[in-house]
């Protein structure tokens, strides 16, 4: 059973600890009220008296139907969470004697993930004794991101982190200026 967070998250009615509350809410005259003339106000409407900002002076109290009220905090935390970026990593591997093809293939999968708004994290994997060839993984490393300069900036230097030495590429941001449309002498002669 999943509990909770927003009934806990809210006092109404009696468990209002305050002496005097600010009410809003529709059908409501705005003002500071007794807490029990604030439930009485909220009684007469078949309405919750909510808690909504504890931390103010006098705390804010919202006359509300309390089950309704909750339905509306949780659609509007959900529609946040929709918007929010999500932010995708996706990783390249290489071995410290990467060929040539392979190099350019996975330079090309590179390019399409930064374009995507991927970041990309590619890093070159030692096995056994291949270790002693370090330097070799940096050198593929730091020209891989050259390479991909115009598509994205480097966040991490070539790091070694046990077996594996990686290195953190983020997308740069595409400007979103219309591009100027040019027209030819065709298009002007037809006009």
């Amino acid at each position: 059973m999943k509990k909770d967070n927003l009934k806990d998250q809210y006092r109404v009615n009696e468990k209002i600890r305050a002496q005097e509350v600010r009410v809003v809410g529709e059908n409501v005259e705005q003002g500071v009220y007794s807490v029990p003339e604030a439930l009485r106000i909220a009684q007469n409407q078949d309405l919750d008296l909510i808690e909504i900002s504890p931390n103010a002076v006098p705390p804010v109290c919202r006359i509300a139907d309390y089950q309704k009220f909750l339905y509306q905090q949780k659609k509007r935390q959900k529609e946040q969470k929709a918007k929010s970026v999500k932010i995708v990593v996706k990783e390249i591997r290489f071995g410290p004697q990467t060929d040539d093809h392979d190099y350019n293939f996975k330079l090309k999968h590179a390019k399409s993930f930064l374009e995507e708004g991927a970041k990309v994290k590619a890093y070159v994997f030692f096995k056994g004794r291949s270790i002693l060839f370090k330097e070799q993984g940096e050198v593929l490393l730091l020209r891989f991101a050259s390479d991909l300069e115009d598509y994205g900036k480097v966040e991490q230097l070539p790091a070694l982190e046990g077996k594996k030495m990686i290195i953190m590429l983020t997308p740069k941001k595409v400007s979103t200026a219309p591009k100027p449309v040019v027209k030819s002498a065709d298009d002007k002669n037809e006009e």
